[in-house]
């Protein structure tokens, strides 16, 4: 009897086992992760995610940590030519997807791709695919591809009375580029795709997915903090950086103290200050285009002084990392230790990010290092201790060393920002300007 080709959505026990240390790297990666929502995705039916596109590689790994469910992803398809790369996705359950980039022939490559993802969401496997089609590190929406739709209105009905959902995931980073940032996942509500054929049954199948479109583009935009792209980007987000805390303030006089409080109160301040802004454009472009001129000012000085927007953003900033540096400080000899232990990766990570244009893969990239060479590091440093020193303290020192990679940049960062924080306080052109961005909303 012919053995039965396995599956890529089937159970795979190395995979699950080392989900467990992808995952804790992952935490490592991020000072905070929280996810919101997470009881709206559906348990009745098969499962799409939908998340914005905007960190490379780490937007999957975010999703995939959401639950311990194995989840089957998408990926581009040129990154599938190199055969052994291509047999590693498969492992790591991703599949090729074909884009209008490459040319229309080889889109028709989809369909098995989308025969393949059918069979995924039959199995009752959660399916991800990031619909804007590629990742650009914006606080926006880049218009939605079709293959997502393809794969849900086949699939759906493939499925018959089991119904299917797209449920939209915002992802939100605290800085897109910088290793122990923050993520704020917020979960929509999900998108029944059978009920919406149903509502729709007089329309043709095309005219179905473009609506369908317009509905998940409204549910994603609902779930990040959406800046219009267009040239009022760039000023509009410092504007937001301006006004964080004054709007919570404002805020917190209507919802309370706890609500405006950490990622989530600084998300609902930003989303409220974008309102204000678009507002104002629409009601006083006048006014409008004055705000902006003190925003860019703004801007050019902060990046030409090399002040870091959280340097802004944050109340009396230099005072809780400075208190946080006097502990690192206070274990200096842990701090130098572990800073010179995990140098490779360090320079490991500057050699590549010289090899990637795209800085939004530097996350994805020393997060990958830390996975894998790491471990290296750390059994050939277990060996040495092991060797020279006693076996108790040798076993000390290796557990102690464990989080050396994570303490070292985490004590960079805050060297970083309080450097930050002190060109921004001996500026006062700059805070002038912040006061007047302030006053004009």
């Amino acid at each position: 009897m012919k053995k039965r080709e396995k599956k890529i959505q089937d159970y795979d026990r190395l995979y699950s086992f080392l989900r467990y240390f992808v995952d804790f790297n992952l935490k490592m990666s991020y000072r905070t992760i929280k996810y919101i929502g997470r009881e709206k995705i559906p348990t009745d039916g098969a499962v799409i995610y939908a998340p914005n596109h905007t960190n490379a590689l780490m937007d999957a790994l975010i999703i995939l940590a959401m639950d311990r469910k194995a989840k089957v992803f998408v990926a581009r398809a040129d990154i599938f030519k190199n055969k052994k790369i291509a047999k590693i996705l498969r492992f790591l359950k991703i599949m090729p997807i074909m884009r209008i980039r490459d040319g229309y022939e080889e889109v028709k490559k989809n369909n098995e791709t989308i025969e393949k993802a059918v069979d995924v969401l039959r199995d009752k496997v959660p399916f991800c695919i990031l619909p804007e089609g590629t990742h650009r590190a914006k606080h926006s929406l880049l218009p939605l591809s079709k293959g997502i739709f393809r794969i849900a209105f086949q699939a759906q009905e493939l499925l018959g009375e089991t119904p299917l959902y797209i449920v939209p995931v915002g992802l939100e980073y605290g800085n897109f580029f910088r290793f122990r940032s923050t993520v704020r996942v917020q979960v929509g509500d999900p998108l029944n795709v059978k009920e919406f054929i149903g509502r729709h049954q007089d329309n043709s199948v095309a005219e179905q997915m473009n609506l369908m479109k317009d509905e998940l583009t409204l549910k994603m935009k609902e779930n990040i903090l959406y800046i219009p792209d267009d040239n009022d980007y760039d000023n509009t987000y410092e504007i937001c950086a301006a006004n964080v805390n004054s709007q919570k303030r404002e805020l917190a006089e209507q919802m309370g103290k706890k609500v405006t409080r950490g990622i989530d109160g600084h998300f609902i301040c930003n989303r409220e200050t974008v309102r204000k802004v678009v507002a104002l454009k629409e009601n006083s472009p006048e006014k409008a285009e004055e705000l902006f001129d003190l925003a860019q000012k703004a801007r050019e000085i902060r990046l030409k002084d090399k002040i870091s927007l959280s340097s802004v953003a944050i109340e009396y900033p230099f005072w809780s990392r400075f208190f946080k540096f006097v502990i690192f400080v206070a274990l200096l000899p842990y701090t130098i230790t572990a800073s010179i232990l995990s140098s490779p990766i360090n320079g490991l990570c500057r050699f590549l990010f010289t090899k990637m244009k795209d800085r939004a893969f530097r996350n994805s990239i020393r997060c990958v290092v830390n996975l894998v060479v790491w471990p290296i590091l750390l059994l050939i440093y277990t060996i040495i201790a092991f060797a020279i020193f006693p076996w108790e303290w040798a076993l000390v020192a290796i557990l102690l060393l464990i989080p050396a990679p994570v303490f070292a940049q985490e004590t960079y960062r805050l060297f970083r920002l309080m450097a930050s924080d002190v060109r921004l306080l001996f500026n006062g052109k700059l805070r002038k300007l912040y006061n007047q961005i302030r006053e004009s909303l």
